[in-house]
């Protein structure tokens, strides 16, 4: 395939994918409702998606063991008697390789602007390092978000350990004049305290009626989700820098035509890229196996998002080293 070829596939793949804006109306709502932002931060793999799918209350953010997996800021919805909470999850900031590790930690830092209020995310199962106070830092330049520390994955952690995480971010507070609104311990996999952070961001937000009509748990359309839902099973299992050289298209998302009422299915057609011919060859896998594991992991996730049953078509095409090659990025919305 040649690159124009190639760049007409991407124009027809990707295209222009703004974020879709908040729903604003006007409700009744109860006096003293609180609504607004908050976005989770922290280095790679600190357990930032995680948080939001429990707090949501639903899977809406792929997660994995691998370190940047997160592209996209999907902001994710909580509904509350007493306010509404968008959460933004954002990619874990990071020393940038390439040119797509430059763009997602300048959507980072973009973001930390534009939110009521920024939790940094310190997991208990790891000391503090470089990487905690370069965020912390880096943070301290956005001086009016109010700024909440959670001690993520505290179910990996003896108390004995907890207690001195907990006293090792005050310290971190301390040595970069940080002042932390709250710090709490949390676990997204057991479900401690999970309702206790929803409370401490809910106090924080401005009053306000809600954001996003009742019922929405996220914005992001359906096909970025399906496409994520795919992106992660394709992340289980791969090793070195496979993990940040696959990227994932939705071609055509339409339900089967001639189904009858009671027994739909929703025909999917995608696309995952990657970088080389040998890592194409891994993600197929031997006769094509690993590819259909891939399918059959990614239609169970999306049948459960989607509530229908599903029809998987994929295929993998070759991006030439598209994490460097500014054009592919814009056609990716990096």
């Amino acid at each position: 395939m040649s690159d124009d070829e190639l760049d007409e596939d991407f124009d027809e793949a990707f295209g222009d994918r703004p974020l879709p804006a908040p729903v604003f109306g006007a409700v009744d709502t109860p006096e003293g409702y609180r609504s607004g932002f908050a976005c989770f931060v922290g280095r790679p793999n600190a357990g930032k998606s995680t948080l939001t799918n429990a707090l949501v209350g639903q899977k809406i953010v792929i997660t994995s063991d691998k370190p940047q997996t997160t592209r996209t800021v999907v902001r994710g919805i909580v509904h509350r008697p007493d306010g509404q909470l968008v959460l933004v999850d954002t990619p874990g900031l990071h020393r940038p390789r390439t040119l797509l590790g430059e763009r997602l930690n300048d959507l980072v830092m973009s973001t930390w602007a534009e939110v009521d209020v920024v939790a940094v995310c310190f997991p208990a199962d790891e000391k503090i390092g470089p990487g905690d106070r370069f965020i912390v830092n880096e943070l301290a330049k956005a001086r009016r978000t109010t700024k909440i520390a959670v001690a993520t994955k505290t179910d990996l952690a003896s108390p004995q350990r907890i207690a001195e995480h907990l006293l090792d971010i005050a310290a971190l507070g301390e040595e970069t004049k940080t002042e932390w609104a709250e710090v709490v311990p949390v676990s997204s996999v057991a479900g401690d305290q999970i309702e206790l952070l929803s409370d401490v961001l809910i106090a924080q937000m401005p009053e306000g009626p809600p954001l996003y009509p009742d019922g929405d748990l996220t914005d992001a359309p359906e096909q970025v989700l399906v496409a994520e839902l795919i992106r992660e099973a394709a992340l289980d299992g791969v090793r070195d820098e496979l993990p940040h050289s696959i990227a994932v298209v939705v071609e055509e998302m339409l339900p089967r035509e001639g189904r009858p009422e009671d027994k739909p299915l929703l025909d999917i057609h995608a696309n995952l890229y990657v970088e080389r011919d040998s890592q194409k060859g891994i993600v197929i896998g031997k006769k094509g196996a690993r590819l259909r594991h891939v399918g059959t992991t990614a239609r169970k996730q999306i049948e459960s998002l989607l509530g229908t049953p599903v029809y998987l078509d994929l295929h993998v095409k070759i991006a030439k080293d598209w994490q460097r090659d500014p054009r592919q990025l814009r056609k990716l919305g990096f």
